[in-house]
């Protein structure tokens, strides 16, 4: 098949065309690189922050639209798959969706059926934008609530999830919010990961477990990290010869890896029911992951043996408690790095990931 793939969120779309390529597919992959993450990509599509920017901006996308046709398969990684407003884009999807085969939209992460199922139906006992029956007012969620509802983008993503021919989720959550509006449009398909050849596993004989966290100033809040850190912090102060802190602030993604690639445990997003990129890659490196670990995570799976994850709740008194557990319980290591390792071989393998993708793509049906 000739596959076109727009858009990219953490190296989703980049893994998947590996995989998609390694079938014998044609893929061409325009993106920009997910910002400064600068993520591998056929077709450079990167806006500069200013009026002339945008100008410019638009003009090449102009340029590049005839090449934009003839495709099996369009797959938009969002319903904001350029750096334009979302009246901008209804013609650009139009002219995709005139000119090629079958379109496909990820439900991924941000968007209006995110932000309202959260706040409304309430699916998940704690989310980005509600603890419990509570909604969270944060100052990163206000910004959510006021760019999705009932604005354009709401009205773009829902013409799109009407229009398209499949809506393709990457995590539970996701998942749970489209599912009910769209079940015979919507597929779960778990990320795709590329396995290092020789993950690390933690020797027993280490004196302290090295503990990473990356940390966002602008989204500490909103992700959590701000409730890990403090819990680390207590962790390693009541227990300073058994543990080591690696904290990644503003750094690029390559220093951000390596820095990672030292440790043995690494802190994810505290409200989230299941790991995402993030999480997932360090996973495939043998890390233990102290995250979203919800049973419903491994039942969309069909995962029955395997649990890797040290799951938290959304305070900092159990993150602590899970923390003090690993540091309690550091014999367990070894074999929660091994279960890492295979829990993404046996779900997120880009091969067998990209293989899902291609069934989806032959068998759902052009509307």
């Amino acid at each position: 098949m000739k596959i076109l793939l727009l858009g990219e969120y953490s190296n989703v779309h980049a893994t998947l065309a590996e995989g998609l390529r390694e079938l014998g597919h044609k893929v061409t992959l325009l993106s920009n690189g997910d910002f400064w993450k600068d993520y591998p990509r056929d077709i450079d599509l990167v806006r500069v922050p200013t009026k002339i920017g945008g100008i410019k901006y638009f003009a090449k996308l102009l340029t590049i639209l005839p090449r934009l046709r003839g495709y099996d398969v369009v797959q938009i990684i969002n319903p904001m798959f350029l750096e334009l407003k979302a009246e901008r884009i209804f013609p650009t999807y139009k002219y995709l969706r005139k000119h090629n085969g079958k379109m496909f939209m990820g439900a991924f992460g941000m968007d209006y059926y995110w932000v309202n199922t959260c706040i409304t139906s309430k699916p998940l006992r704690y989310s980005d934008f509600n603890i419990g029956d509570t909604i969270r007012h944060d100052p990163p969620a206000e910004r959510e609530y006021i760019d999705w509802l009932g604005t354009e983008k709401e009205r773009l993503n829902k013409y799109i999830a009407y229009d398209c021919d499949g809506i393709v989720s990457g995590l539970y959550e996701y998942d749970v919010c489209y599912r009910p509006v769209f079940p015979q449009k919507t597929t779960f398909i778990p990320y795709p990961i590329k396995i290092p050849n020789a993950p690390e596993v933690q020797s027993t004989n280490q004196q302290k477990i090295k503990f990473f966290i990356g940390i966002s100033k602008s989204r500490s809040t909103y992700k959590g990290t701000d409730i890990m850190w403090r819990a680390l912090i207590k962790l390693q102060n009541e227990h300073p010869d058994k543990v080591e802190i690696i904290r990644a602030e503003g750094v690029p993604f390559d220093e951000y890896e390596k820095m990672m690639n030292r440790a043995d445990v690494v802190l994810d997003q505290i409200y989230s029911y299941t790991p995402a990129m993030n999480g997932l890659l360090a996973m495939s490196k043998g890390k233990v992951l102290v995250g979203g670990g919800e049973e419903e995570n491994y039942e969309i799976l069909g995962e029955n043996e395997l649990r890797p994850i040290i799951n938290v709740q959304p305070n900092e008194q159990d993150v602590y408690k899970q923390l003090h557990r690993l540091v309690a319980k550091s014999k367990e290591l070894p074999m929660l790095q091994q279960q890492s390792v295979e829990y993404i071989r046996r779900h997120h393998d880009y091969i067998k990931v990209a293989k899902q993708y291609v069934e989806m793509y032959k068998t759902a049906k052009r509307l």
